[in-house]
């Protein structure tokens, strides 16, 4: 049966987290729950943008309820802030839509030194989620989903653990494919992870397609433009429609943990959601649980997933 926002009950009284809320995919992700009275938490590096996007999803969904918090995912210290104030005002957390990002920047590393997009894309947002995990009820409704891409399969195609951070050689393309990479692996342990562990709680990934957003801000414009005059309304779709993925993600009450969605046309460039293919890398254990190692590592922080305890009868 086709995904129908339509079709999904009043979640009044459940709290979402979405990062890069201001703008693109995930201004529109959080109007969706908006409509479904979720208590939404922008969580945006530029508060001024973020009240503006804040102020109009209000136009458009009087009754939203919405909470702006500071984030920059790609500094880990600003990621255990965010985490630390989100603690001191919620004791729970019913959804994590990690969608924030970058894309083909200039060679740079963040102040704990990631390659740009590996920072912001990926590592933020696996701290996060082991900041914020425990908060979540072990209830399938409640669901981290991270965001990946069709380019997760370009570049090399796998993680380049010898050069994570591309100091030896940068391509922006190919970063960008191993940060999205990374995101879609992350998901998948992470369920596994959640399922050994005895838990309810599901990890989804989605990826939008192709859509004009301010994730191409580092694109020269006359591409963006020839694109978007050319090409562009047989491959691309409006982020509204772009975002679905992510709302089917998060909210199927079909969905089972592990899965990928996605657009359904040509390519998976476009079209209605529905259930994605992901490389046969992206499902690679071995190289799921060395990137999980190293990504305690290098945040400086241990994933933990305490187990259910079993019910015993005497």
């Amino acid at each position: 049966m086709a995904f129908d926002l339509e079709n999904i009950p009043s979640q009044q009284g459940k709290v979402a987290i979405v990062t890069g809320a201001n703008t693109g995919l995930g201004y529109e992700t959080v109007s969706y729950l908006a409509q479904k009275h979720f208590k939404v938490i922008m969580a945006c590096r530029d508060l001024e943008k973020a009240a503006q996007a804040k102020a109009k999803i209000k136009m458009t969904v009087p009754v939203a309820d919405l909470e702006i918090l500071q984030i920059d995912l790609s500094d880990l210290s600003s990621v255990r802030g965010f985490a630390q104030i989100f603690r001191q005002n919620y004791n729970s957390l019913d959804l994590l839509i990690n969608n924030a990002g970058i894309m083909w920047p200039p060679y740079a590393l963040t102040v704990d030194g990631f390659e740009s997009q590996m920072g912001a894309n990926y590592f933020g947002h696996f701290l996060l989620t082991a900041l914020l995990l425990d908060l979540m009820p072990n209830t399938s409704e409640s669901r981290v989903v991270s965001l990946s891409s069709n380019a997760h399969r370009l570049g090399a195609g796998k993680i380049n653990f010898d050069d994570l951070q591309s100091k030896q050689n940068y391509s922006k393309t190919g970063a960008y494919a191993q940060s999205k990479l990374a995101c879609l692996m992350f998901g998948n342990e992470l369920q596994r992870r959640l399922a050994q562990a005895g838990k309810k709680i599901l990890s989804v990934t989605a990826h939008p397609g192709v859509s004009n957003t301010e994730l191409a801000r580092h694109m020269p414009q006359y591409q963006v433009q020839l694109i978007q005059y050319t090409i562009g309304p047989w491959l691309c779709h409006a982020p509204d429609q772009a975002a679905l993925p992510i709302v089917m993600a998060a909210l199927d009450p079909e969905a089972q943990g592990g899965e990928y969605f996605g657009p359904q046309g040509f390519m998976e460039m476009k079209g209605q959601p529905g259930r994605a293919t992901q490389s046969n890398y992206a499902q690679n254990l071995a190289a799921a649980a060395q990137l999980w190692d190293v990504s305690e590592e290098l945040t400086g922080c241990t994933f933990a997933i305490p187990q259910v305890q079993a019910v015993t009868t005497s």
